[in-house]
């Protein structure tokens, strides 16, 4: 390792004294050619790709049997793409003990993407960020006496198992393999940090690391935001330049717009930081987590919704961006303890695919016509942007409206929005542009354009649509398609809305449908002229050229669908532009996957909500059948090959069981209070020192938790003195933001610290019931929240530590003192395989592996109400109940557990949700927001028996209790998704060794 570092640091030496030019073409670093760039976009087989992407964590979705579903409707976006993370935690969470297996093995999701035809772009890390714990650092990591992220050998060769371990496995499933990963970013937002930064010898080096693991593809960095760091200055080793850009910040006012946030300057910034590689933003905002006591993710999508993608991502197309990722496109959970401090269970982010998989909301519809048009345009990836240092005014001669352009060899682009980005009102308009017949000012038809509050919109000019030239459209293109002779437009506007079109050569328009009233023609400039106000009554024109114009409003362009193969039998691309061009159009509602045509028969495969009309445009003129999700389906087709049926939607007969009469148990889950109780096999807090860098000891024997192994949820501490009476206890512990504690002594309550979403540490001294003479126990339980981000190269963020800081016992000194410490059995030696590192904490129950499937529940007592019983004083209890659920096939129904949440707040009650041993809910009901849970099936088992269990952790005097609890089901679709759903590994209870 050590020498790899001084051969980096001589290679960077030569590469700042030559200053080796950039070539303007790279073959990623190795020997393959098959995906190349230039500073246009990347190319696959000599093809261009626009990279439209979202981001997707499978760890964050443990069942493999939906990820092929997620992909899927990934592709229906119009997406080609996903950026995914790699969670180091979770693969190694004892050091040299690396596994890749069951819900957290990759080659299932690298399939999953070849099927649906999704390229990949790879982000291993070995630092993500990823609002995961510890910005997937392995808690061990915190041990290391350095800083982290740096050239220092003993980090270097701490990653070495991980990085070489986890890129073979991606360099397996390169595109030179045939498989679907075509890019690799090695770090993550390597943007600041302690000096040396920044550091060239460190970022050659993890590159390095990957190369000699076989990764061959191109890799690409993210700055997290434009700074320019190793940008292509150097030989091809060196990455396409990319950043990040979260412009609407984090937990903002949700009402309000920041200003001053959209960033104008990136385009340029580009150019003068990374001129010969294609602009790219690695993580563009798609959302935003929520924090502890937030607003919920409902909101965090209505704030990033649509009318923000429409203001914010067009801005960046205006700079030509070709390598485009969404964060997040998909949403998740942090199951298992996998979360950061600051963020609770639900991953959901607001992103267009929500965490239950549904695709209902409004910004996925707004992403789908965004990318659409973007892949119906290959003039796009070769348009060049223009400056837009005078964009107001420009074009329009309005200064209240902002135009930027993209010049390509015929086709331009133009982005129109607001000035003042923010502006809620509307502004009429006419705008002129360039065209192969002149400038020409719009609209010729008299009236004038608009441009409503919070909107932005593309206009073209000498736009190709299969041969024929659409000389100029301020209406926003959704596709257009080739069928032999016939060519078919669609396009749309905002409700209300007066739009334009030109079309050269296009003769005598004949309306095919909708209102006459509603649109003028004439014939300018050798063109058809068509004016068309939007409305939610679409307007079909034919002209004599051959070409049929769909003109709709934007909520209706919603219901249209066109898919990709998923693979090109002839260019073996994901995405082929010729092929893309020439599949049908479809009018179908809630979701179309797949569409194929065999044997004089059309094979549509598509999810309902509904009953749903369907059209599909483009359809051979020779159709015999109909098969929609493998039933056959009448269906009529017209003189214009538009084939129409009716898919009857059918709602399931099914019910969820009743958990108030399900028929608990329950099990004391705090024995270590009882006098009794024996912890001689509990680790001893003996450490004098620590390696952790963050922090120095407070304490004689180190009290960190991550010293001794302890990693994830609960801890214990224990300690027993003999009293000389009425002692006080001063005690500082840390848990991370919305953490809490709670102290005994032998059975007596002493107090709690119910939690704060500010308090990431407590302090309070306490008055001890104790008499002289007698001999006490004091006993601690903390909740550990995740270890923090390690954003900063070279600093020690993500060993801030976790547990017991200070103590001072009065009458005693601290070295008086012994403390021992418990969080999950084993430690970082973890007992179940199947689910993780992560999953457990330090709760008797949890060492015991009682909340896995086949604990011995039936010796517990009986709960007739289970947690919404309670308990009537403060302490932890476990419940446990078991039932079959009986989903009918056919149908995407999300399941949920929802706690009840009154009005009362202040009751301080912490609960933990098992399924089928799988921790997936943290539940805290004085911070909140999360109250509803959605576990995935495959995890439920949609089609049998079901183990949940529930701790209870009360933390005031008078207790507490779940006021309901109940399994809730999320929209009922009716889906053509292969069903039933592969379980995940669900692996027994066994009585497990050594455990106490």
């Amino acid at each position: 390792m050590i020498l790899r570092i001084i051969l980096a640091a001589l290679s960077v030496a030569c590469i700042f004294v030559q200053q080796v030019a950039a070539s303007n073409t790279s073959l990623g670093g190795g020997s393959q050619d098959i995906v190349t760039w230039d500073k246009h976009s990347i190319m696959v087989r000599g093809q261009r790709v626009m990279f439209f992407s979202g981001e997707f964590h499978p760890f964050r979705l443990p069942a493999p049997g939906l990820w092929l579903d997620v992909l899927q409707k990934v592709k229906a976006m119009g997406f080609n793409g996903v950026s995914f993370y790699v969670n180091w935690a979770l693969l190694e969470g004892k050091e040299g003990d690396f596994s890749a297996e069951g819900v957290f093995a990759l080659e299932p999701f690298f399939e999953a993407a070849k099927t649906a035809g999704i390229y990949l772009l790879a982000r291993p890390g070995p630092y993500i960020n990823a609002e995961v714990s510890g910005g997937g650092f392995p808690g061990w990591l915190a041990r290391l006496p350095t800083g982290l992220r740096t050239r220092n050998s003993t980090y270097m060769d701490a990653t070495e198992k991980y990085v070489s371990s986890i890129g073979t496995i991606i360099a397996k499933a390169q595109i030179t393999n045939g498989g679907p990963v075509i890019l690799v970013q090695p770090e993550n937002e390597y943007s600041s940090g302690d000096p040396p930064f920044p550091d060239p010898v460190y970022f050659r080096a993890v590159e390095q690391q990957y190369r000699d693991a076989g990764i061959v593809v191109p890799f690409i960095s993210n700055d997290n935001s434009p700074h320019g760091f190793f940008y292509d200055q150097g030989p091809p080793e060196w990455p396409i330049y990319g950043h990040d850009s979260y412009p609407m910040g984090f937990n903002d006012d949700i009402s309000e717009w920041p200003v001053d946030a959209l960033p104008t300057n990136y385009g340029d910034l580009h150019e003068e930081m990374a001129p010969n590689t294609p602009y790219s933003v690695i993580e563009c905002q798609g959302g935003s987590w929520d924090p502890w006591g937030g607003y919920g993710y409902n909101k965090t999508a209505a704030r990033q919704g649509p009318e923000y993608q429409r203001v914010f991502f067009k801005n960046f197309y205006s700079f030509g961006v070709t390598i485009f990722n969404v964060y997040m496109g998909v949403g998740g959970t942090n199951w298992g303890n996998m979360g950061y401090p600051e963020g609770y269970t639900s991953y959901d982010y607001g992103a267009p695919i929500t965490e239950m998989r549904t695709v209902e909301r409004e910004n996925f519809s707004e992403l789908k016509l965004q990318a659409m048009f973007l892949q119906s345009s290959p003039a796009y990836a070769t348009a060049i942007p223009q400056n837009n240092t005078h964009a107001n005014g420009s074009y329009t001669g309005n200064m209240k409206i902002a135009t930027t352009a993209l010049f390509g060899n015929e086709t331009n682009f133009f982005v129109l929005r607001h000035a003042d980005y923010t502006e809620t009102s509307t502004e009429k308009y006419h705008i002129t542009l360039p065209t192969s017949k002149g400038n020409i000012t719009i609209p010729q038809l008299g009236g004038s354009l608009s441009l409503v509050g919070r909107d932005s919109k593309f206009h073209v000019t000498d736009y190709d649509v299969g041969g024929i030239n659409l000389l100029y459209s301020t209406a926003e293109i959704f596709t257009w398609r080739k069928f032999g002779n016939r060519r078919v437009l669609v396009v749309y506007g905002g409700p209300g809305e007066t739009n334009e079109l030109g079309i050269q050569g296009g003769g005598t328009p004949h309306i095919l449908e909708g209102d006459q009233h509603s649109i003028k023609f004439d014939q300018k400039q050798g063109s058809t002229i068509l004016q068309y106000t939007v409305s939610d009554q679409r307007i079909i024109v034919e002209l004599s050229n051959g070409l049929y114009v769909y003109l709709l409003d934007r909520f209706s362009a919603y219901n249209y669908w066109s898919t990709d193969l998923s693979s090109d039998p002839v260019s073996e691309n994901y995405t082929n532009t010729t092929t893309f061009l020439s599949t049908p159009i479809i009018k179908a509602g809630y979701l179309i996957r797949d569409m194929k045509a065999t044997d004089n028969t059309l094979h549509l495969m598509g999810d309902f909500n509904s009953t749903t009309e369907i059209e599909i445009i483009g359809a051979e003129s020779d159709i015999k059948s109909l098969i929609v999700n493998n039933a056959p389906t009448e269906f009529q087709q017209d003189s214009h090959g538009v084939v129409k049926a009716t898919v009857v939607f059918k709602g399931p007969d099914f019910s969820l069981p009743d958990l108030s009469k399900t028929g608990w148990k329950v099990l004391d889950a705090l024995p270590e209070i009882q006098k009794d109780y024996d912890d001689s096999r509990w680790t001893k807090a003996s450490l004098s020192n620590s390696n952790n860098t963050e922090r120095n000891l407070s304490t004689p024997m180190s009290l960190y938790a991550s010293d001794y192994g302890f990693h994830s949820g609960y801890l214990i501490y224990r300690t027993s003195f003999t009293s000389n009476g009425g002692e006080s206890l001063h005690l500082e512990t840390q848990g991370g933001s919305a953490y809490g504690h709670s102290i005994w002594l032998n059975e007596i309550f002493v107090g709690s610290f119910s939690g704060d979403i500010t308090a990431y540490s407590w302090n309070q001294t306490f008055n001890l019931p104790a008499e002289n003479g007698e001999t006490y126990t004091i006993t601690i339980l903390i909740d550990q929240m995740g270890y923090e981000e390690n954003g900063s190269a070279g600093s020690s963020d993500m060993k801030t530590p976790r547990g017991i800081l200070n103590y001072s016992l009065s009458g005693f000194n601290q070295s008086d003192l012994s403390w021992k410490i418990t969080g999950n059995l084993g430690g970082e030696s973890f007992r179940d395989r199947t689910r993780g590192p992560l999953n457990e904490g330090g709760l008797f129950a949890e060492r015991q592996g009682y909340h896995l499937p086949g604990a011995p529940i039936s010796s517990w007592k009986d709960s007739k109400l289970g947690p919404m019983e309670g308990l009537s004083g403060p302490g932890v209890a476990f419940y446990a109940t078991t039932f079959k659920l009986d989903i009918p096939t056919g149908y995407d129904i999300p399941i949920s557990l929802s706690f009840a949440n009154s009005t009362d707040t202040t009751s301080s009650i912490r609960c933990q949700v098992y399924v089928n041993g799988y921790q997936f809910g943290k539940w805290i009901h004085n911070i909140g927001p999360q109250d509803i849970f959605p576990v995935p099936e495959g995890i439920w088992d949609y089609h049998g028996e079901n183990y949940l269990a529930v701790s209870l952790w009360a933390l005031e005097k008078g207790g507490g209790k779940v006021e309901n609890l109940n399994l809730v089901a999320g929209p009922v679709i009716q889906s053509s998704y292969p069903r039933p759903i592969e379980m995940s590994p669900i692996s027994q209870w066994h009585k497990r060794d050594g455990a106490y």
